[in-house]
C-alpha cells in the first residue's frame, strides 16, 4: 500500500468516526437530523427578552404617567383625577405612615404613576421623588407597602480652570463649570477670603467629584483640592480627614476654618464701610459708623461668625432696629442689626454654633433699604470687621504632617497641569 493511499484511507476512517459521534450525541439527546440542525438548535442568550425596569418597577407591563406637583396640590388631587377613591386614598396614606409624609409633598418634585394595561387604567403604583436621588414607592395592591428607594448615583471626578472677570459665579458659567460650585468654594475659602472683595483677575484652581443620577448632574460637590488665586497671593485648599470629617488645609498643614467667619452672610455687597465720621442717610449728618452695612434682600439669613452666647436680643426703634449681640470670648463680641425678625429659638442665654442662623435681613429701625449692619467689638472697642484677624483652628498633626504633605504635593502638582 503506498503512503498516498494509506493518507486516504485514514481520512475516511476519521470522517466515518466524526459521523458517528455527531449521530451518537444527537440520540442521546433524543434528537435526529444532521450537524447543521443540531447547531441550529442553539439557543443565543443575547438574543433574550430584555426587562426595562424604572424604580425597580418593569416598565413594560404598565401605563406610564408621570407629572410635576402643582403648587398648593396635595397626594389626595393627584391621585383623585386618576379616578382612586377617597377611602383608598385614605388607605394608601395610612398605609404609608412612619416612611412618608405625604403632608409635606412639594411643588415641583416629580411624580409617576404606573397605570395597569386595562380599560379602567387603574393605578397600581404611585412614585414621587423627594430628591435627586431618592424616592417613593406607594404598591396599591392589597398586600402593597409604602418604601423608599435610591437611584444609582455615579461620581464623576472633574477640573475647573477659571480667571474672574465679575464674580466667581460667572466665572464658572463662562468656563463651562457648573456655577452652584462657586457656593461651596465659598465655604470652604470662608474663614480665608473675603468674597465681596475678590477682583477681576483672581482665579481658582480645583478638582472635585460630582454625582450623577440618570446622567443628570446633582448640586453637590466634594472639593479634592483647590488653589484660589486672591490680591495676587495663593490660597490652597487640601482634603484631609480629621475627627471623622474632612477638613481643609494650606500648603504649610494649617486649617483654612478660623475662629471667625469673614462674612455673616453669603450674598450681599458691602453698601457702608467702617467709619469714623459717615454722612448718615436719614439723619443727614455726620457720624460714626462702627460697622459694615452689606445690602441684601429682605429676608436673607443671617449668620454667627463664630460660637458664642446671645448676650441682647433687643429692639432699637431709633438705631438698629431689632439687633442681637453674640459674645465670642472674653476679647471678641459681634452685634446684627436692622434684622427683618430673628431665627427661632434665638433668645438672651441661648448658645450658638458657629455658622448658626440668628435672624434674617430686614430694614427695622434707621434703615433706608434692606441691609445688615454688622458690628465687631474687641475688648469692647468697636473694630473694623474687615480689617480683623482671625487665629486658626487645629493644624495637622505633626506625627502626620508627612503623610500630609505627600498628598499635598500629589494634589498640587495635578491642579499646576489643569
Amino acid at each position: 500500500m503506498t503512503r498516498t493511499t494509506k493518507w486516504i484511507g485514514g481520512a475516511v476512517i476519521t470522517g466515518i468516526i466524526a459521523v458517528v459521534i455527531v449521530l451518537w450525541r444527537g440520540g442521546k439527546n433524543g434528537e435526529t437530523g444532521d450537524l447543521t440542525e443540531t447547531i441550529e438548535e442553539v439557543v443565543d442568550s443575547t438574543e433574550a427578552e430584555q426587562v426595562h425596569y424604572k424604580y425597580g418597577i418593569p416598565v413594560d407591563d404598565f401605563e406610564v404617567d408621570e407629572g410635576v406637583v402643582a403648587k398648593n396640590e396635595h397626594l389626595s388631587a393627584i391621585l383623585s383625577r386618576y379616578g382612586v377613591s377617597a377611602a383608598k386614598i385614605q388607605e394608601v396614606v395610612a398605609r404609608g405612615k412612619g416612611v412618608f409624609d405625604t403632608r409635606k409633598i412639594r411643588a415641583g418634585n416629580k411624580y409617576t404613576l404606573f397605570l395597569a394595561r386595562d380599560s379602567l387604567k387603574s393605578p397600581e403604583f404611585f412614585i414621587y421623588e423627594q430628591s435627586a436621588t431618592e424616592f417613593v414607592v406607594m404598591d396599591f395592591k392589597e398586600s402593597g407597602e409604602a418604601y423608599i428607594g435610591q437611584k444609582e448615583v455615579e461620581n464623576r471626578e472633574m477640573t475647573a480652570r477659571v480667571t474672574i472677570t465679575s464674580s466667581l459665579w460667572n466665572a464658572m458659567k463662562e468656563a463651562g463649570a457648573d456655577p452652584a460650585l462657586a457656593v461651596t468654594l465659598a465655604d470652604i475659602y470662608a474663614w480665608a477670603i473675603d468674597f465681596y472683595g475678590i477682583a477681576k483677575g483672581d482665579s481658582v484652581r480645583v478638582i472635585y467629584e460630582q454625582p450623577f443620577v440618570e446622567g443628570m448632574p446633582i448640586g453637590r460637590f466634594d472639593v479634592k483640592g483647590a488653589i484660589f488665586t486672591h490680591a495676587g497671593k495663593a490660597y490652597h485648599a487640601i482634603p484631609y480627614p480629621r475627627a471623622g470629617r474632612v477638613a481643609y488645609f494650606d500648603e504649610k498643614g494649617n486649617s483654612l476654618q478660623k475662629a471667625f467667619l469673614k462674612a455673616p452672610l453669603r450674598y450681599s455687597r458691602v453698601s457702608s464701610r467702617f467709619s469714623n465720621n459717615r454722612y448718615h442717610p436719614v439723619l443727614k449728618i455726620n457720624r460714626p459708623h462702627h460697622g459694615v452695612d452689606y445690602a441684601a434682600p429682605t429676608g436673607t439669613p443671617v449668620y454667627t461668625i463664630g460660637d458664642g452666647v446671645v448676650t441682647k436680643k433687643a429692639f432699637q426703634q431709633n438705631g438698629g432696629g431689632n439687633y442681637v449681640t453674640v459674645k465670642h470670648n472674653g476679647v471678641y463680641s459681634t452685634t446684627y442689626m436692622h434684622l427683618s425678625k430673628f431665627a427661632t429659638g434665638i433668645k438672651v442665654g441661648s448658645r450658638l454654633t458657629q455658622g448658626d442662623v440668628i435672624g434674617y435681613v430686614g430694614s427695622t429701625g434707621l434703615a433706608t433699604g434692606p441691609h445688615l449692619d454688622f458690628r465687631v467689638y474687641k475688648n469692647g472697642s468697636p473694630i473694623n470687621p474687615l480689617a480683623m484677624e482671625s487665629p486658626s483652628k487645629e493644624p495637622v498633626a505633626r506625627e502626620e504632617m508627612e503623610r500630609y504633605l505627600h498628598l499635598k504635593d500629589s494634589i498640587v502638582d495635578r491642579l499646576a497641569r489643569l
